[in-house]
């Protein structure tokens, strides 16, 4: 860094001018320093340990990353259709091997994306807590539901289930289209992290032209306060089981905190947009003094 500045100065160039080069050059090399700490190996966190043991899933390769990271895309675009018909089928056939085959799928599913979210994890992605752990409590409540005998509690909350599923794949499809799309732009534009993902819920990146998207995912929300408060009035039923009220429980805690999250979300990005605000009106304050100063400075001269 002292080379590149004394070879600054040497050519004439000014002290701010320096500051300001040496400002982008040290950004670069972060940059620089930030792709090679991506190619190192890292440790698993403790949920991979317990799971595959001491095995190492870092990906050393840009390439494979990403091809990892496609193929973890496609996988809950596959699962979210497939979801979609067999509730379709459950709404229309009241058949008990077909009910567990959607709630066994559903039980693999979420397992499935822990796993594959960990190892994206470690190899660089930056999903939030809150999106991980929703993912936990899913395979949670899928693993109660496969255990649930079928008994009148079970037909009277059917119904009720199988359109919760079929709505939420089709608003995850939804999701998957707008993200994916946006997500292609702002990384070709360098805004974005190549290892980024997209998630069941909503971010700042994704404000611009989501507005269509924002009643289906509060709407997915709602269901989930509807199901919680059916479940809970179900549990009053003498047939009724320990599983009713730990899913009333369990889907009272997904509706809570995936509505705080979306409004905190909706919160930060209206904060930033009135910051950005004020700044642009000072920036054009001060414009509009410099121009009186200058028009000032102008009349001045002409009368001197």
């Amino acid at each position: 860094m002292e080379d590149i500045d004394a070879r600054m100065e040497k050519k004439g160039v000014t002290k701010d001018e320096r500051l300001a080069n040496l400002e982008k050059e040290v950004m670069k090399r972060k940059a620089m320093l930030h792709e090679i700490e991506a190619t190192l190996p890292k440790q698993n966190g403790l949920y991979l340990r317990i799971i595959l043991g001491n095995v190492n899933v870092s990906i050393l390769n840009k390439n494979d990353k990403f091809k990892y990271k496609d193929e973890y895309e496609k996988f809950k675009l596959i699962l979210s259709a497939i979801a979609f018909v067999l509730a379709v089928a459950n709404l229309l056939i009241d058949f008990r091997p077909l009910q567990l085959i959607l709630i066994f799928l559903l039980v693999w599913y979420y397992c499935t994306l822990t796993i594959r979210e960990s190892i994206l994890k470690v190899n660089g992605s930056r999903i939030k807590g809150w999106w991980r752990l929703h993912h936990f409590i899913s395979t949670v409540v899928a693993g109660i539901l496969l255990i649930w005998p079928q008994n009148e509690p079970w037909n009277e909350f059917r119904h009720t289930f199988m359109w919760f599923i079929a709505y939420i794949s089709v608003v995850q499809y939804m999701q998957f289209r707008y993200q994916s799309g946006v997500l292609y732009r702002l990384k070709a534009l360098g805004a974005r992290h190549n290892m980024d993902i997209t998630i069941e819920g909503f971010h700042s990146w994704m404000w611009r032209g989501l507005s269509y998207l924002l009643p289906f995912l509060f709407g997915g929300y709602v269901f989930q306060l509807y199901i919680a408060y059916t479940l809970y009035n179900i549990s009053d039923h003498p047939e009724a089981s320990w599983q009713v009220s730990y899913l009333a429980v369990l889907f009272l805690i997904l509706h809570c905190c995936n509505t705080y999250t979306i409004l905190r979300t909706l919160r930060k990005k209206m904060q930033g947009e009135r910051k950005l605000i004020y700044k642009l009106r000072a920036i054009a304050h001060r414009l509009a003094i410099l121009d009186q100063k200058w028009r000032q400075n102008k009349v001045e001269a002409k009368t001197s």
